[in-house]
C-alpha cells in the first residue's frame, strides 16, 4: 500500500523516533522508566513541584500512566503529593528527590542546554520559531478536523 508520505515527513518521523530512542536510553541508563523520567523532567523544568494536572498536560502521558509512575516515585521517596485546594494536588520533590534529580535529570538538561548554547543564535531562534509554528499549525489542523 502506498500512503503517499513525503520524504520530508519520513525524515521528520525518523529524526523524531531517533531522538525519542536516545531519551529512552538515557532513562534506562538512569534506571528509570520513560514515564518517570518525563515526570521528573517536567517537575524540574518548573522548579521542585508541579500541579498534577499540569504534569498530565505537559507530559502527554495518560492520567493512569502518570498516577502509576507517581506512586512508584513516592515509594522510592523521590516525590510526595501535596493538596493545593480541595480537589487539586501538586507533585513535589522530596529532599532525596532533589538530590536524585540533581545527579540525573538536571545533568541531562544541562547537556541539552549546552547543545542549544553551541548553536548560532540565529539558528536556534529559527529552530524554535519553526517548532512553535509546526505545533500551532498541527493544533489548528486537528481542531478543524473535529
Amino acid at each position: 500500500m502506498d500512503y503517499h508520505i513525503s520524504n520530508k515527513l519520513r525524515r521528520y518521523n525518523h529524526l523524531y523516533r531517533e531522538i525519542t530512542a536516545v531519551y529512552h536510553e538515557i532513562a534506562a541508563k538512569l534506571g528509570m522508566t520513560d514515564s518517570a523520567a518525563t515526570i521528573l523532567y517536567d517537575i524540574c523544568s518548573f522548579g521542585d513541584s508541579l500541579p498534577l494536572g499540569e504534569i498530565c498536560r505537559c507530559s502527554g502521558l495518560s492520567k493512569q500512566t502518570v498516577n502509576s509512575a507517581i506512586r512508584k516515585l513516592e515509594q522510592e521517596n523521590l516525590v510526595f503529593l501535596q493538596a493545593i485546594d480541595g480537589k487539586s494536588k501538586k507533585v513535589c520533590l522530596t529532599e532525596q528527590g532533589k538530590r536524585y534529580t540533581e545527579k540525573t535529570i538536571l545533568q541531562m538538561m544541562r547537556i541539552e542546554d549546552s547543545i542549544y548554547s553551541a548553536w548560532p543564535q540565529e539558528d536556534l531562534e529559527k529552530y524554535l520559531e519553526m517548532t512553535e509554528r509546526f505545533l500551532y499549525d498541527l493544533k489548528e489542523q486537528v481542531g478543524q478536523a473535529k
